[in-house]
């Protein structure tokens, strides 16, 4: 069984920054395609950033510039570097898997992840 366990979330004020962090166990292949994405209540999830088997990575255009995905695939573990939050990245963080490899992980949907953590929530006041 495949299992993520998201932490780092908390209550920031507006500039400050947060790193989340994505603890996997089970069934986990350094080729997956993962991610990050995030949700409000009333909205439809969706995507933050994601990173590709070979390290490629694609944004969101409202994370561009500020938020940095990264993995360590040794500790199988998932990381969001996220820098001059505002309180529009207030929401539940998730990270997800897809288990395919190669760069069409930069652009697939949130629908196609297979596996996901319970989230982190992160609160940006103003």
């Amino acid at each position: 069984e495949t299992q993520f366990v998201e932490s780092g979330g908390g209550s920031v004020q507006a500039g400050g920054s947060l790193r989340l962090s994505c603890a996997a166990s089970g069934v986990i292949r350094s080729t997956w395609c993962m991610g990050w994405f995030r949700q409000v209540p009333g909205k439809e999830r969706e995507g933050v950033a994601r990173i590709a088997d070979d390290g490629s990575t694609s944004y969101e255009d409202s994370a561009k510039g500020r938020f940095t995905i990264s993995k360590d695939s040794a500790k199988n573990t998932l990381n969001l570097q996220m820098n001059s939050l505002n309180p529009g990245d207030t929401a539940m963080y998730y990270c997800a898997a897809w288990p395919w490899a190669g760069n069409a992980c930069l652009s697939v949907s949130a629908a196609a992840f297979d596996y996901w953590g319970q989230g982190t929530q992160v609160t940006v006041s103003s």
